[in-house]
């Protein structure tokens, strides 16, 4: 059985996976972070890539201590979609275990945004805050 799994997954497509998080604060206001790296759109939700055979709620854990110091439980996946070619997205609610701490380089600035306050976002940004609201 082996060999015949590893023929067929040799020619099924292939993906890469990004992972947002929406957290929110006790008013419901949502964290935003100015991204070093996203000149269209600088403002939006922290996050980052999936690494190789990782669990993308740990990777979203993972992302948010690296570029937050932000310690996090994940509640649950409020989001998905197939954002551009072979990419798939997927945005996960968050409950903060800890403050905010030092940003790294990947992040210039964070702010809590009250919802009806939102700058421009991607529409995936946007559309899985209204989720963690809905």
């Amino acid at each position: 059985m082996r060999l015949p799994y590893l023929l067929v997954s040799r020619i099924q497509a292939r993906y890469s996976v990004g992972v947002a998080a929406v957290v929110l604060d006790a008013s419901g206001r949502v964290l935003l972070v100015e991204h070093s790296y996203h000149p269209l759109f600088p403002w939006g939700l922290p996050g980052g890539w999936v690494g190789d055979d990782e669990d993308p709620a740990r990777a979203i854990v993972r992302e948010l201590k690296e570029e937050l110091q932000l310690e996090v439980d994940v509640v649950r996946i409020i989001h998905s979609s197939k954002t551009v070619p072979n990419h798939i997205d997927l945005a996960f609610l968050c409950r903060a275990k800890s403050p905010v701490g030092k940003l790294n380089h990947e992040l210039l600035d964070y702010a809590w945004v009250d919802c009806d306050e939102l700058p421009e976002l991607k529409r995936f940004h946007r559309h899985s805050i209204e989720a963690a609201h809905g």
